[in-house]
């Protein structure tokens, strides 16, 4: 059961204003971002999957000026004893500002493909649709809106929707922000898979973050990331894995 609740993973995001950095220009309008992180427990969507133990992650992503990218991303996984040891996910998409709206909201879809090398039978895919809306009740604000569908979810043969928000919002001229978020994931059939016994789980993060205006891109976050699912049954470290706890993470974007 605690492989089947572990075995899933994201794209990383980092909550929070960056401070930007001058990028070499590229031919044929291309642009290339990256960053790098260390985190105490890579939690993706509440449930970690580290066994609650630090990881080291990198993304890359390379866009062109109509919209359309590819991504990678790459991350150190832990399910427990002969599972996977990296987590490695491609991904496509568009992204868009919607000039015909007041906000300008900015639209992102794709997909996401979760791979795992050394265990490809772990593989699935998901389609995701994102909305950002910025300064939306004070300036330097951001909130996002995500949707995720997947017709694998963690490879058991299950549809699945995610539904997530997060906002993020600069604490004066401090350097620090504050972050909060909240998803909702439900599976068509708990049959299949199911988040010990329940069809649906909620998922939470609060927290607090820091740019180094010293060092370009860099950032540090504290944050309480957790979900509601029963730990009935449950050894103690599975029950950590699931139950809100502190994750603390350095990012350095480029």
């Amino acid at each position: 059961m605690l492989k089947k609740l572990l075995a899933v993973s994201v794209l990383a995001t980092t909550s929070g204003a960056v401070l930007a950095e001058d990028k070499a220009a590229m031919p044929f309008g291309l642009s290339f971002s990256g960053n790098a992180a260390i985190t105490t427990d890579y939690r993706f969507r509440g449930i970690t999957q580290t066994e609650t133990d630090p990881a080291l992650q990198a993304g890359f992503t390379l866009a062109h000026e109509s919209g359309v990218y590819v991504g990678l991303w790459g991350s150190s996984v832990n399910f427990g004893s002969g599972t996977p040891s990296l987590e490695l996910d491609p991904s496509i998409g568009y992204a868009t500002t919607l000039e015909s709206f007041s906000s300008k909201p900015v639209l992102d879809v794709g997909v996401v493909y979760y791979n795992y090398p050394s265990a490809s039978d772990l593989n699935w895919a998901e389609l995701y649709g994102k909305l950002t809306f910025a300064d939306v009740f004070t300036s330097g604000d951001s909130l996002l809106t995500n949707i995720n569908y997947t017709n694998d979810y963690a490879a058991f043969d299950t549809s699945s929707w995610n539904f997530t928000a997060g906002y993020s919002a600069p604490i004066g001229d401090t350097g620090f922000g504050a972050v909060a978020g909240v998803g909702y994931t439900v599976v068509n059939d708990e049959k299949k898979y199911s988040f010990n016994g329940d069809d649906n789980y909620i998922d939470w993060k609060v927290g607090v973050n820091y740019g180094f205006k010293s060092i370009p891109g860099a950032m540090a976050e504290l944050a309480a990331v957790g979900t509601n699912i029963d730990t009935k049954g449950f050894t103690h470290a599975q029950e950590r894995g699931v139950e809100t706890g502190a994750v603390f993470t350095l990012t350095k974007t480029f």
